[in-house]
């Protein structure tokens, strides 16, 4: 159920109109700041408003990118697994940082 809420939440904002209702918002915000004597609340408001907003989408961009992650990953592990590559790529993201690197010098290596 998660999921299926953040990969909504994640169009919606990632839309062309999320962007001119932030713009909107923002807008309004500053129109009012005469209204209210630009004062320390008026700019809480907005401050509140942002942090809570980030905070969120912080939480939702992680989990649909780490469902993008795995899914990609297992394509490209189906690709090396049925192709010419080899196997030991699979589990790639598994390995050290020693590791990648010699895989990385050993496939350019190869390529030359």
């Amino acid at each position: 159920m998660f999921d299926q809420l953040a990969r909504r939440v994640e169009r919606a904002v990632g839309s062309m109109w999320a962007f001119f209702v932030a713009c909107f918002v923002v807008l309004i915000w500053a129109a009012t700041g005469p209204l209210f004597s630009w004062s320390d609340t008026w700019q809480l408001v907005i401050n509140t408003g942002t942090t809570i907003v980030t905070f969120l989408m912080v939480f939702l961009i992680q989990a649909t990118q780490s469902r993008d992650t795995i899914a990609i990953h297992a394509k490209l592990d189906e690709l090396i697994r049925v192709g010419e590559a080899r196997n030991e790529l699979i589990l790639a993201e598994e390995a050290s940082q020693e590791d990648l690197e010699r895989m990385r010098a050993e496939i350019q290596q190869e390529a030359r």
